[in-house]
């Protein structure tokens, strides 16, 4: 009788440990799929942004035909998470470096077309920031999870793997100002 009990605590502890991971995994899969509405809506708007600057950024075509190229990388649906991470990473770099050059042209900055992408690129990305953020916080909470005991227990049997948090970019840490 009390080994049934013994047991019997035991079992309830592991459930709740358990479903207390489930919760943190259910909780990082929301917030990733924030982020991906997120990098979706950026990825739509690279392409009219190509199209905008191409005829003025004469010597910028390596950065238009890489930012071309993450853009189709990004696509992809069988990468996993970790890779899509990275490849945003670049794309965000990529994204700051044709910011800079636009700074050299008058005539695009000028442009009404380019203004409204413009606007429209920096409203998706300070929402992609906030999505990250989320991202990074439930990350954080998982590999808690998965690293503190008595969890830790129940994660490895379960299989659970500490996940990615996404990088502050040297965009983000010291981004251009964008006054087109």
């Amino acid at each position: 009788m009390i080994y049934l009990g013994i047991f019997s605590v035991f079992v309830g502890v592991f459930i709740i440990l358990y479903n207390n991971l489930i919760r943190k995994k259910n909780k990082l899969k929301e917030a990733y799929s924030s982020i991906d509405v997120m990098f979706r809506k950026r990825t739509d708007l690279i392409p009219q942004l190509v199209r905008t600057v191409k005829g003025y950024l004469e010597y910028e075509r390596e950065t238009l035909t890489e930012i071309t190229k993450l853009r189709t990388q990004v696509m992809d649906e069988n990468m996993d998470d970790d890779q899509r991470i990275a490849l945003e990473n670049k794309l965000d770099s990529m994204l700051g470096k044709l910011q800079i050059a636009v700074e050299a042209y008058p005539d695009l900055k000028a442009s009404e077309n380019f203004l409204q992408l413009q606007a429209s690129l920096n409203e998706v990305e300070e929402q992609l920031s906030a999505a990250r953020r989320s991202y990074n916080a439930a990350v954080n909470a998982l590999n808690n999870g998965i690293e503190m005991f008595p969890s830790n227990i129940v994660a490895k049997l379960m299989g659970y793997r500490q996940k990615s948090m996404f990088a502050i970019t040297e965009n983000e840490t010291n981004p251009p100002k964008i006054k087109f």
